[in-house]
């Protein structure tokens, strides 16, 4: 069956600006109850309003029950959430939010641990950053930015318990002080972990360079903010019921399973529609889906068992779901 998203209506408490078209906010429980916890790397669900739903990293102290903290990124290319956040939701705002969920967890047994982050994708890094300085574990945090107009967080990362182990890389910085793999962080060492996150240019590129100086698969850790883009070529019609609700629908080769079925009338929570969130995961009863998501894990593709309904497909011409 579908996977149920618990939802909680947080007060705006604090409203900051914190670098160039990025702004935090704090959310807190009205009546004090401790919030759900979250695991570093974790995110949740911002109901936006007109039924959009964007995901956020929580970049606070997972140590902490009483707030959530959230950057945000003005994108004028998005199709609203962000510049609704940034224009109308302010100090003493009630937003709803779902539950905190993790497609980026954290090695914690790691020997050293290596956070490279370009823009925005500080995020998920500072709540790393706060969980291995708890541990007491080695790490090093590379914030890579155009200027420094655009570094976000920089109180916490300059004078805070980060600062240490934290080194900011502008673009229209010294060329010393730029980022290179191969100066910064070079060859792998046994234990080492790798943890990018940011635009998916520069993600795409700190991979290029891991592996030319040798690191594994296994070491390395990314988070997209983006999907990549998935050929689609070939794609045919298929066919595809909603066991629970009843409903059969002819899906063509450019219409998404979850919009067909919404369309018929069965609830269905959407949200990023790229397949990078897990919102739409969805039980198979019957049928092999074809993957094209970058949520689930190799081992939950490989049972075919779930799927997610917003950008995946089916290798039968036949898809039987629990919803």
């Amino acid at each position: 069956m579908m996977m149920e998203r618990s939802t909680l209506a947080l007060w705006v408490t604090k409203r900051n600006d914190e670098a160039h078209d990025i702004i935090s906010l704090e959310l807190v429980s009205p009546d004090g109850v401790p919030l759900p916890a979250f695991t570093a790397g974790s995110h949740v669900d911002l109901y936006v309003g007109n039924g959009l739903i964007r995901q956020y990293s929580l970049c606070n102290d997972p140590a902490e029950r009483h707030r959530y903290v959230l950057g945000i990124l003005k994108d004028p290319s998005s199709r609203g959430g962000s510049c609704f956040l940034h224009e109308q939701v302010g100090e003493g705002a009630t937003i709803l939010v779902g539950a905190p969920r993790c497609n980026f967890p954290l090695v914690e047994t790691a020997g050293k641990s290596i956070l490279i982050a370009g823009g925005i994708g500080i995020t998920p890094m500072l709540a790393m950053a706060y969980r291995l300085t708890a541990l007491g574990k080695r790490f090093s945090l590379h914030y890579c930015g155009r200027s420094i107009d655009r570094i976000a967080f920089r109180e916490v990362l300059e004078s805070g318990p980060l600062a240490s182990s934290s080194q900011f890389h502008l673009d229209d910085g010294d060329t010393a002080q730029r980022f290179s793999f191969g100066d910064d962080i070079g060859l792998p060492e046994e234990g080492s972990h790798i943890y990018v996150c940011g635009p998916e240019g520069f993600i795409n590129h700190a991979l290029q360079q891991a592996y030319t100086f040798g690191w594994p698969d296994g070491q390395l850790h990314v988070e997209f903010f983006r999907a990549e883009a998935k050929a689609v070529d070939g794609d045919q019609a298929i066919t595809v019921t909603a066991a629970r609700s009843g409903v059969t629908v002819e899906v063509d080769a450019d219409r998404s399973i979850a919009s067909v079925l919404m369309d018929h009338g069965v609830d269905i929570p959407v949200a990023c529609e790229q397949g990078i969130c897990g919102t739409c995961v969805t039980s198979i009863i019957d049928g092999e889906p074809l993957h094209r998501d970058d949520c689930l894990s190799d081992a939950e593709k490989a049972s075919n068992k779930v799927m997610t309904i917003c950008c995946s497909r089916a290798k039968t011409k036949h898809l039987v779901l629990d919803i």
